[in-house]
């Protein structure tokens, strides 16, 4: 009997893009199993750390599900606090958990430095507490963020509001505010449905495109040693079958 890979993922309880993400993506032979962490229909640092608290025990529901690696797919909970604080709680998931784990934020400058990417563009729903702490966290990082536009129209409907938006808006937004300079841009935030427009983006932009669920699973797919996926995600995601992993 075939043996599946199983990857587990803690998602925000009001996050409906990440798993239809992760699934798109996944290859036959490649199941994902996703722990909802609670969190209200607001974006603050309170309700991230409440939301974060629940990252550990989330994590020990996974391993009972015999998952081979645990993904936080937030990028703000990831971000919000620091280089050293998204560290921190990877460790703790996989204390917790038992198998590696990996979190957004990071996952995604990874895939940037991947595609040779450090003059970059960011395009996000995020209202602006959150885009400075983004700025302040990947500067610390090393990169030069030439323009970090929010689309804070589905924000104002709150953290559910964020996943309702049709691809075609994110696909607009991101195009007007990509810098024409910019090595890459990058799509922050697994609510919002940027996978489904990432090869347009990157057709109409002449550039690579990173998203926050397609650099999550490319990370987790890295880990794992999988360089199977289903077409049309992006060249980060062609890239896992174009060398060693």
């Amino acid at each position: 009997m075939d043996v599946r890979r199983r990857i587990g993922i803690l998602v925000p309880s009001t996050n409906t893009t990440a798993e239809p993400d992760f699934n798109m993506i996944a290859p036959a032979g490649v199941s994902i199993h996703a722990q909802r962490l609670w969190n209200p229909n607001e974006i603050s640092p309170d309700s991230l750390d409440r939301m974060n608290s629940e990252a550990e025990q989330g994590a020990g529901y996974l391993a009972t599900a015999e998952v081979e690696m645990v993904a936080y797919v937030c990028t703000g909970g990831s971000f919000f606090r620091g280089p050293e604080y998204d560290e921190d709680m990877v460790r703790r998931i996989e204390e917790a958990s038992g198998v590696p784990a990996v979190a957004t934020a990071r996952a995604a400058a990874d895939a940037l430095r991947s595609l040779g990417a450090n003059r970059i563009s960011i395009v996000t729903p995020y209202p602006d507490w959150e885009r400075a702490a983004m700025r302040t966290y990947y500067e610390a990082l090393g990169f030069e963020l030439l323009s970090l536009d929010g689309d804070e129209s589905a924000y104002q409907a709150g953290a559910r509001g964020i996943c309702d938006p049709s691809p075609e808006s994110v696909l607009d937004f991101a195009v007007a505010h990509c810098r024409p300079e910019a090595e890459a841009l990058f799509c922050a935030c697994t609510a919002w449905r940027s996978v489904e427009v990432v090869d347009e983006l990157e057709r109409r932009l002449s550039r690579p495109v990173v998203t926050a669920n397609q650099a999550t699973i490319w990370a987790c797919f890295k880990k794992l040693g999988i360089s199977d996926h289903r077409p049309g995600f992006g060249s980060l995601m062609e890239s896992l079958s174009k060398a060693p992993v």
